[in-house]
Order: C-alpha cells, then sequence, then structure tokens
C-alpha cells in the first residue's frame, strides 16, 4: 500500500469484483480505506480480489450484493456500516450494457438495463447516505454515451447513463447541506471484459476518439479514488468525463 489519503474511511463499491470497480477497490485499499466489495454472481472473483489486496497489506472484504435486488443491496450495505461502524465512500460501479435496435429490444432487457444501471443507483445511494457523516462520497460510475450514442441499438443503455446526471444533480442539491458530495464519473472506452481494446468493434470506437485507444480501468479508477479525497470536497453535482475525446 503507497499512499494513506483515506486511511480510517470505509467504502462500499457496488459491483466492485470486475473491471472498473476492481480497480477501484484496488486503489482506494491502496489509500488506506477498508474496502467491502459488494458482487451478484462473481464470488470467486471477488474473493481473490479480497486476498490480493490483503496480501499487499490493505483491508477488504466480499459480499453478495445483487445490484438488480433492492432489500438484498441495502442489507449489505447496512451490514458494512455495523461491521465497520461507518461508511464514508459509495462507489457504484454495478452496470449492464444490453444492445440492439428498439424494434427488437425487448421489455424484459429494458427492465434489467433500468434496474441495475438506474434503480441500483439510487437504491445504494440511499441505503448510504443514511449512515454517512458529514464528508461522505457517492460516485457513480456513468459513460460517455450519455452524452454521445454514435451508433445503432444504444438507445436504452444511453438513456439509462443520462439519467444519473440528473440523478446527481439533485442528490447533490439533497445532500450537500451534510458536505456530502455526489458525482458521476463518466469513462468512454475501458478495456475491461464488457469491452475488450482487441474487441471486434474496438476500431470503430477509436476513430471516434482524440486519443485512439481504450482507457486502462486505473485511469478510471484514479478519478474516483481524487473524487472520493479530501481534495475534491467542493466538487459535486458534476459528470466528469474520462473518455479520450469520444464526446468531443
Amino acid at each position: 500500500m503507497n499512499t494513506s489519503s483515506l486511511t480510517g474511511k470505509v467504502a462500499f463499491i457496488n459491483g466492485g469484483s470486475r473491471g472498473i470497480g476492481a480497480a477501484t477497490a484496488r486503489r482506494l485499499a491502496s489509500e488506506g480505506a477498508t474496502v467491502a466489495i459488494g458482487y451478484g454472481a462473481s464470488a470467486i472473483a471477488a474473493e481473490a480480489l479480497v486476498a490480493e489486496i490483503e496480501a499487499r497489506g490493505g483491508k477488504a472484504i466480499a459480499l453478495k450484493a445483487d445490484a438488480s435486488d433492492a432489500p438484498a443491496l441495502t442489507r449489505a450495505i447496512d451490514s458494512v456500516a455495523e461491521r465497520f461502524g461507518r461508511l464514508d465512500i459509495l462507489v457504484n460501479s454495478a452496470g449492464v450494457l444490453l444492445m440492439g435496435p428498439v424494434d427488437q429490444f425487448s421489455l424484459d432487457d429494458f427492465d434489467k438495463t433500468m434496474a441495475v444501471n438506474v434503480r441500483g443507483v439510487f437504491v445504494a445511494a440511499k441505503a448510504a447516505a443514511a449512515h454517512m457523516r458529514d464528508g461522505g462520497r457517492i460516485i457513480n460510475i456513468g459513460s460517455t454515451n450519455a452524452q454521445r450514442m454514435p451508433f445503432a441499438g444504444g438507445a436504452v443503455y444511453a438513456m439509462s447513463k443520462s439519467a444519473l446526471t440528473g440523478l446527481v444533480k439533485g442528490l447533490a442539491r439533497d445532500l450537500g447541506g451534510r458536505g456530502i458530495t455526489v458525482n458521476n464519473v463518466s469513462p468512454g472506452p475501458v478495456d475491461t471484459d464488457m469491452n475488450p481494446a482487441q474487441g471486434d468493434f474496438a476500431a470503430s470506437l477509436h476513430g471516434l476518439m482524440a486519443l485512439p485507444r481504450h482507457g486502462k480501468a486505473e485511469e478510471i479508477a484514479g478519478m474516483v479514488a481524487y473524487l472520493a479525497s479530501a481534495e475534491a470536497a467542493f466538487v459535486t453535482g458534476a459528470d466528469l468525463l474520462i473518455d479520450g475525446g469520444f464526446a468531443a
């Protein structure tokens, strides 16, 4: 562990076992936070990440918390606050990417997208805010597609991420009196299982960007860590792009 700017803080990462969530867990732990890794189905990956963080001198636990199951997600957040006596940081990283043209997109897929990408974020924020002291941090992983969707089939995904922009503005007002900040981090293409840098669509995505490459999960985690820090105490209600110029 290389820094201590978050020493004494407790973070819950919703969707923390893989991709951007896992990179964020590593980064926050490296800065001294105790990290609770919420996962839906990736128990093996979550436990392996806990072992990795602990081997490097950090503190972490893993617990099942399906982002689409509101009671289970609330119980998981409550249990973290009870176990450690506090909750300082919430990172909403769980998400689904379901694509298809409107005439073929099922209502089941629509409901699943909204349940995870929007409803789950609201449920987690509500549960976490009940435990946060003044100065807490709520950070959502949005998407540059909220601002630019340059190909067909992404309407519902783009809508779900656009909804987070309005949500953080409202929550920033609701919680600002307690010094709790609420922000989105909105990545462009990032090299994860969901969107690999060597995938079939990588070249077409790079052609839309000012920096023609996939981002790294660690780069996104760096922005999350900034928003979680004391340095970002005056940043709230923001949607911060980290997309290589995808939306430029």
